[in-house]
């Protein structure tokens, strides 16, 4: 059993900026790939951003390219997004991810574990 617990969410206007983090105590959080995922009010949850087991081959929903950055940190097991230049329909709960393999990407079927989710509210 992974536990994921999500940090950083909040309130932030139009064009700031918030870093989500994502720690997963344990031995193993080295073997998972990592994603991101929302999911806004009356929708269902998409995927944002994710990132294999070694931090290589990082890929982003075409909503939040070039704005969204996802890393990890394997010596603190901890997976990181930072989210620039939000806009308000960035706003939502925001779900980190892990699955037992290599990459896991879009698919939330390639996803093993889930946290309870941190909310983003950007105001304009």
């Amino acid at each position: 059993q992974v536990q994921l617990v999500e940090s950083g969410g909040g309130l932030v206007q139009a064009g700031g900026s918030l870093r989500l983090s994502c720690v997963a105590p344990g031995r193993t959080f080295s073997r998972y790939a990592m994603g991101w995922f929302r999911q806004a009010p009356g929708k269902e949850r998409e995927f944002a951003a994710a990132i294999s087991w070694d931090g290589a081959s990082p890929l982003y929903a075409d909503s939040v390219k070039g704005r969204f950055t996802i890393s990890r940190d394997n010596a603190k097991n901890t997976v990181y997004l930072q989210m620039n230049t939000l806009k308000p329909e960035d706003t939502a709960v925001y779900y980190c991810a892990a699955g037992a393999r290599y990459f896991s990407g879009p698919s939330q079927l390639q996803y093993d574990y889930w946290g309870q989710g941190t909310q983003v509210t950007v105001s304009s």
